[in-house]
């Protein structure tokens, strides 16, 4: 039966010698990536993982965690792409919730593997596999046990509707939960997004953040589906990414903001560099206007901007559409609805703000093991996001704020957002962070965090003095600005509004 896990092997009959993956000096070609594929399944196999089993993936960018998520959808497994970030008790409780068979890393993480295995009762000592420590004592190596297996052709039956993965995602503001993707959503990603970025098999995609990141797979799945050639670097690094623009000729690239703005302030970021480029995507946080305007003027007429939830709601603004909506995060994707409900659950007309819902094809089956979660996030079939915007007359998406992130003063909502979008218009100020504190007087008040550009000096006060000057409202000034060397950030690239914020929360000892 045609499912997923087909993908990889049609390419390596009808296409066998055209090329499929580029990772470092690795090129590999349709016929020799699918034998490494089928190596990996019959490895796994080998260890007793079975189709329904779970196999944690805490690794980098590097071939073997592309060679892994499609031997995932061919054997059957279920993948969990796992943060290399996490430590102790919180990698530790991921790996137990999903029930984790085989666990697969890398030397570098040999300490915290270390630290966790004794209580992570599911994983058999001999899969505790590395990808590049051979001869580790208490591990299997994973480049003797794939070097060992066949690479005979082999499948699984599957289900559309069987799991394909489990993605844990804290988003910017809570404890994980596990997103649960079946085969045929991940279809679904193959050809929305195929269809939404105008790709074809001839196109080049690359990428450079990291691939245990949903958003990386809005990419990922299609570029495989229509056997484009598919560029992994191991890490974002403006230089190297237009170097490799440049060398391969890509045309097709996903980034988030903080990317785009160290890209922006690279020398060489020209529109010549950027000729091949197709689509440029911001994805993962909304891109300030202000870098909206600079990208516009290096790479012009390929902008999209992706607004989505792992859950599985997800719009565009396609290309066409960028000049005329700038501020807008676009439309639905096909076969999926959107509403802007409010408080009473009723739906708001054009341009009034509320609760944004959609519904459709991408949508998760629920939260693993976590019904109660799944119930307060999906109604009647509709995915409730927490993200607050309007829709304009034409039915465009425009985003105001998460809820969560909503600060209340003086009795009158806040969003961070329309601060941001002023802060970031500052000479000296490449990324800006707003949230709101504890406040005697007003009950909340925003603090404004800052980055600011390199060679750049500003000081914090007058930072906020400039700013204030120029918000829309009294009620929008910044009590506090605070200049940071870096934001912290999860996986994917995302502020964590909440790390900062925590200091002046945690027992309300601080406040403005």
């Amino acid at each position: 039966m045609s499912h997923l896990g087909t993908i990889v092997a049609r390419h390596a009959r009808y296409r066998p010698e055209a090329l499929a993956v580029v990772c470092g000096d690795l090129r590999l070609s349709w016929r020799a990536f699918d034998a490494r594929v089928n190596r990996v399944v019959h490895a796994l196999r080998a260890l007793g993982v079975g189709p329904g089993d779970a196999v944690a993936l805490v690794l980098p960018n590097c071939i073997e965690l592309v060679e892994l998520y499609w031997a995932a959808a061919r054997g059957g497994f279920v993948v969990v792409p796992l943060s290399p970030l996490l430590r102790g008790s919180g990698l530790v409780s991921l790996l137990t919730d999903a029930k984790v068979l085989a666990v697969v890393s890398t030397g570098a993480l040999r300490p915290v593997l270390d630290e966790v295995r004794g209580a992570v009762t599911t994983v058999g000592n001999d899969r505790w596999i590395l990808t590049d420590a051979p001869g580790t004592h208490g591990y299997t190596d994973y480049a003797t046990l794939v070097a060992a297996a066949s690479d005979a052709p082999t499948a699984a039956a599957i289900d559309r509707d069987d799991r394909y993965n489990i993605i844990y995602s804290s988003g910017t503001t809570g404890s994980p939960k596990g997103i649960v993707h079946t085969h045929a959503i991940r279809a679904a990603y193959c050809t929305t997004f195929a269809a939404a970025f105008r790709m074809r098999p001839e196109s080049i995609v690359m990428h450079a953040g990291s691939l245990i990141f949903n958003g990386a797979l809005v990419t990922f799945f299609p570029a495989f589906f229509l056997g484009a050639r598919y560029v992994l670097l191991k890490r974002f690094d403006p230089a190297e990414f237009l170097a490799t623009i440049a060398g391969e000729r890509v045309t097709h690239v996903m980034m988030v903001p903080s990317q785009i703005t160290a890209l922006l302030d690279t020398p060489g970021c020209t529109r010549e560099a950027l000729a091949s480029i197709e689509m440029l995507c911001s994805v993962g946080a909304p891109l300030h206007r202000e870098h909206k305007e600079r990208l516009r003027l290096v790479a012009p007429g390929v902008l999209y901007e992706l607004y989505g939830l792992t859950e599985g709601f997800v719009t565009i603004l396609d290309r066409a559409d960028y000049d005329r909506k700038l501020g807008s995060v676009g439309t639905p994707t096909f076969f999926n609805e959107m509403r802007i409900i409010g408080d009473d659950g009723r739906d708001l007309g054009p341009g009034d703000v509320g609760e944004i819902c959609g519904r459709g094809p991408l949508l998760m089956p629920g939260y693993h093991n976590r019904p109660d979660l799944t119930a307060q996030a999906m109604f009647d079939g509709w995915l409730h996001t927490g993200d607050l915007g309007y829709a304009d007359d034409d039915g465009f998406l425009y985003l105001v704020d998460r809820k969560k992130d909503l600060i209340i003063s003086g009795g009158v909502n806040v969003y961070p957002k329309d601060i941001e979008e002023v802060l970031v218009q500052h000479g000296a100020v490449r990324e800006a962070a707003v949230f709101g504190v504890p406040s005697d007087k007003w009950g909340e008040a925003a603090v404004g965090a800052v980055i600011l550009k390199a060679g750049a000096s500003a000081r914090a006060e007058d930072v906020r003095a400039w700013t204030n000057a120029r918000v829309a409202a009294r009620y929008q000034q910044l009590a506090e600005v605070v200049i940071f060397e870096e934001f912290p950030r999860n996986a994917a690239g995302k502020t964590l509004k909440r790390e900062m914020r925590a200091p002046y929360w945690a027992g309300r000892e601080t406040r403005i």
